[in-house]
């Protein structure tokens, strides 16, 4: 196959009648088979075409991670455009800037929210032929229109519509542009990374030769569509002919994954540190002997999960205590995510080695894997039967990995992008020899495995000389409080290393209710009781570091990062400079 497209076309042909998508109706779910799909794709990109969608335009999807965002992207890429995303969370400037910077003619809105962002930034649109609104109503002066009038499943109204539809598909070739994915700024203007029809290919090839997945399984998606590991979801799930349950909605992931029992999800780290702190808070405010249970358990599973690591032989009265701990705890929390995980992907940023053991003890497996957008999101995954916590695993099958004398991990193979959409310095800036320079730092073990020790221009030097990697400690610190969110670490150019954390007020709130302490995360933050937790987190993590790079002071702020208050990207990385920025005074304090 030379497309998504085409790929999609051969599914259909292999599995017509397999399950395809799974969607929320009416209080339960609907299934889609692929055959189903592919004819509403096709009604959608001859619609799309008679609206200009065609080779060398750029059509941009603004919406939340839904059926009809695959629906459209297939859409988009069938007329031979290429698809431009945005976060539904961005700002209408922000919006307006990939719009503009991408040259997009047409956007497919969600709802009549985006499209009132839209309609702010008018003026600044003027190459905005169209606006394709999912749920919403058409505008009177026709800039706005309905995505079901632009077509109808199964209801095209032309005779020659599959032979159409398959001249597209068949005229798209494998270096032709397919994805444009704006990076989220976190070290300033983004960039619009130029992703082929062939760098998916490649990616999801490269998955599927693996044999991680077979049509027997159902992948529960949640994840952002606009970001590239959801997109690499996508296309890997068609290539394998694997079904997926879609619902973008962070509220209704606990709910929908005891509904739909899914054997395998992708998420960021946060997802599974917010699972890790909620389970342990909860123990620790019953107390009692729910805790003592608990807390044997968890040393029970952690035991057996570290001995596997190293490959040891385990005692036949540890795997006794060990049944006796799954029964009474472990099988509960595996009950949570519908009792049928084979396994959890984590990706979009590090996962700190201790949650990954928890789950692993639990008996629920996090296979972490690294990319970046530039490398079409999948570059190094760990493999069921061999997998090294604190490492990203060996690479895909087809890439190529190399070490610089500085540490900078360097990747090379068909998935890395073609350039940055019209910023050819920063393209060769980026792409060296053909290889990709990915900004992080880090080594590879004797397995091949490739370890993250931290982002090269995030790295702290201290005053004194010594590097410190803020990330490293921030997921430790996480790990070992269960009322933390967010932790940022900083200290570049100081004499020591500081930290501001945020609380998890979801967990930190039923403590404080049955501690009898404020509820106000003003009044709270400055608690003796909540700032002992916190101190004792990072006491304990600072007692396995050296003396430059343990936390000397630290603050609690009353707010939590988040997207909307620019200090997280969508994909929930913290944007450094932006928290330097506005908490600059709390910052300084600490050095006065």
């Amino acid at each position: 196959m030379s497309s998504i497209p085409s790929l999609l076309r051969d599914r259909i042909a292999e599995t017509p009648d397999a399950e395809a998508y799974r969607v929320p109706s009416d209080g339960g779910w609907t299934s889609l088979s692929w055959q189903e799909v592919g004819e509403r794709v096709r009604g959608l990109a001859l619609g799309l075409s008679r609206l200009g969608s065609a080779p060398g335009t750029r059509v941009s999807i603004l919406c939340s991670t839904r059926l009809e965002w695959i629906l459209t992207d297939l859409a988009v890429l069938a007329t031979g455009a290429a698809t431009t995303t945005i976060y539904p969370s961005n700002t209408a400037a922000e919006s307006a800037f990939v719009i503009t910077d991408s040259g997009s003619t047409i956007v497919i809105a969600e709802n009549d929210d985006q499209v009132a962002k839209l309609r702010s930034v008018q003026k600044e649109l003027p190459d905005v032929t169209c606006v394709v609104v999912i749920d919403g109503s058409a505008g009177d002066d026709g800039w706005v229109v309905t995505l079901d009038s632009v077509s109808r499943p199964g209801e095209s109204g032309e005779d020659t519509a599959e032979a159409d539809y398959d001249a597209m598909v068949d005229a798209i070739a494998q270096d032709d542009l397919a994805t444009l994915i704006y990076t989220s700024g976190t070290t300033g203007r983004p960039k619009g990374v130029e992703l082929t029809h062939d760098n998916w290919i490649y990616a999801a090839g490269a998955v599927r030769e693996l044999g991680l997945l077979s049509g027997d399984d159902l992948h529960f998606l949640w994840l952002p569509l606009s970001h590239s590991f959801g997109k690499l979801l996508e296309v890997v799930m068609i290539h394998i002919g694997v079904p997926t349950a879609i619902d973008g909605r962070l509220d209704k992931i606990a709910e929908n994954l005891g509904a739909v029992k899914p054997t395998i999800m992708a998420a960021a780290p946060r997802i599974f540190e917010k699972i890790h702190n909620t389970v342990v808070a909860t123990q620790q405010r019953e107390g009692g002997a729910k805790l003592r249970i608990f807390t044997w358990a968890r040393k029970t599973g952690l035991r057996v999960a570290k001995a596997r690591q190293r490959g040891a032989e385990i005692p036949l009265s540890t795997r006794l205590e060990y049944a006796v701990a799954d029964r009474l705890v472990f099988s509960k929390l595996r009950d949570r995510f519908g009792g049928r995980v084979r396994f959890f992907i984590s990706g979009a940023a590090p996962l700190s080695q201790d949650i990954a053991e928890f789950f692993d003890a639990a008996g629920l497996t996090i296979l972490e894997g690294y990319g970046l957008t530039e490398s079409s999101a999948g570059s190094f995954l760990n493999r069921p039967d061999s997998v090294k916590f604190g490492t990203v695993g060996p690479p895909f099958p087809g890439t190529s990995v190399r070490i610089a004398e500085d540490g900078e991990i360097l990747i090379g193979g068909r998935g890395i992008m073609r350039g940055y959409h019209g910023l050819p310095a920063e393209t060769a800036e980026a792409l060296e020899d053909g290889w990709l320079r990915t900004g992080d730092i880090g080594e590879l073990d004797d397995a091949g495995r490739l370890r993250i020790t931290d982002r090269k221009k995030e790295l702290i030097k201290t005053s004194g000389g010594k590097y410190v990697a803020p990330t490293y400690l921030e997921g430790r610190i996480k790990a070992a409080c269960p009322y933390v969110s967010h932790v940022f670490v900083h200290g570049d150019r100081r004499n020591y290393v500081t930290a501001l954390v945020t609380l998890d007020m979801d967990v930190v709130r039923p403590w404080a209710e049955a501690e009898s302490l404020p509820s106000d995360p003003e009044e709270l933050r400055e608690h003796p009781r909540m700032r002992g937790e916190v101190e004792k987190a990072i006491n304990q993590v600072n007692a396995d570091e050296a003396s430059y790079a343990t936390v000397k002071k630290f603050a609690i702020l009353a707010e939590d990062f988040t997207v909307e208050t620019g200090e997280l990207t969508p994909s929930l990385k913290i944007k450094r400079r932006a928290v330097e920025e506005r908490h600059g005074p709390t910052l300084d304090s600490f050095y006065a």
